[in-house]
């Protein structure tokens, strides 16, 4: 198994939903023999009377269902963690994994011909980064339904035919930055019911079969900024009801979407917030709770919004923002004009 190191870059443009582009660079059973050996000694005693011998005998029976059962769990996942980095690019290469229950470093699934990772079934932690990008024949990650915790970013990125992330049913935790982009044919998250926590940003972009996020309602703690971008199908945010808190907040270019009901728990936005060019959308209900935006407070050109329902947001915020852009949404007539809207 080869070592790889990952240098990656993730090139944005500027506005649109362009894609993104990723860059890489090749950066013990237990035994059984002391059963055998209790049944060598019990000869002797065995000599003694029928009674002694029926007495061995269950012994004898009881040992062996042990070892039985120790030598079955072993040879299931028996080789521990792996020290370092791994990388996966052909399918010989998962095989080679089976086993291992933990990578202290960063594993890398980059293997455009792979079709099953149930191989990886005794994975239960990657200790560094997990990458799992430009699979495209890839249709579930089924193989890594032990995982429970991710120590850096969990990368999901142009698997062209993944259809769920049911596989991942058992992650509870990501220590880094969660990115979910450009998955075509994605069409939930529900394989996240368990994730309660991402230590920085979550960024879910350009998924354009994306109907919901509800698989993401468990999770109760996000440590950086929320970005929403280019999720052509996506109709709302519901999945999301359980955070009272973010870094920045960008919903940027989603066509579908209609309401921001899902922020209602939200209350306040440490950075930037950014409600832009999402031209379905008819209200900011959803935000009721919103009362601090430490940063820049942009709501522009949503085609659908009313400016007034922009300009009473701003009027209940209490603590900040540093500037305002309030601008090309839907024009009407405010009565009366908010006095802090622009």
């Amino acid at each position: 198994m080869r070592h790889v190191l990952l240098v990656m870059s993730v090139v944005v443009m500027a506005s649109g939903c362009h894609h993104i582009g990723s860059l890489f660079e090749d950066a013990g059973a237990d035994a059984d023999s002391d059963s055998d050996s209790d049944s060598d000694t019990d000869t002797d005693v065995d000599t003694d009377s029928d009674s002694d011998t029926d007495t061995d005998s269950d012994s004898d029976t009881d040992a062996d269902s042990d070892s039985d059962t120790d030598t079955g769990t072993d040879t299931d996942c028996p080789l521990g963690t792996y020290s370092g980095d791994l990388e996966i690019t052909t399918q010989s290469d998962v095989a080679a994994l089976a086993g291992y229950t933990s990578i202290s470093g960063d594993l890398e699934i980059y293997c455009p011909s792979c079709t099953d990772l149930s191989e990886l079934i005794c994975l239960t932690s990657v200790g560094g980064e997990l990458d799992i990008k430009f699979n495209y024949a890839l249709t579930n990650l089924d193989g890594l339904s032990a995982l429970t915790s991710v120590g850096a970013d969990l990368w999901i990125d142009h698997n062209t035919a993944l259809t769920n992330l049911d596989g991942l049913n058992a992650l509870t935790s990501v220590g880094g930055v969660l990115w979910i982009l450009e998955n075509e044919t994605l069409t939930n998250l529900d394989g996240l019911s368990a994730l309660t926590s991402v230590s920085m940003k979550l960024s879910i972009w350009g998924n354009t079969a994306l109907t919901d996020l509800d698989g993401l309602s468990a999770l109760t703690s996000l440590g950086g900024g929320l970005v929403v971008i280019c999720n052509a199908t996506l109709t709302n945010l519901d999945g999301l009801n359980a955070l009272t808190s973010v870094g920045a907040l960008n919903i940027k270019e989603n066509a579908s979407l209609t309401n921001l009901d899902g922020l209602s728990a939200l209350v306040s936005v440490s950075h930037d917030f950014d409600i832009y060019n999402n031209p379905s959308l008819t209200n900011l209900d959803g935000l009721s709770a919103l009362t601090s935006v430490d940063w820049d407070f942009i709501i522009q050109c949503n085609g659908a919004l009313p400016d007034c329902e922009a300009c009473d947001l701003l009027g209940q915020i209490t603590s900040g923002p540093i500037a305002t852009n309030v601008h090309d949404n839907l024009s009407d007539s405010c009565t009366p004009v908010p006095a802090s809207c622009p």
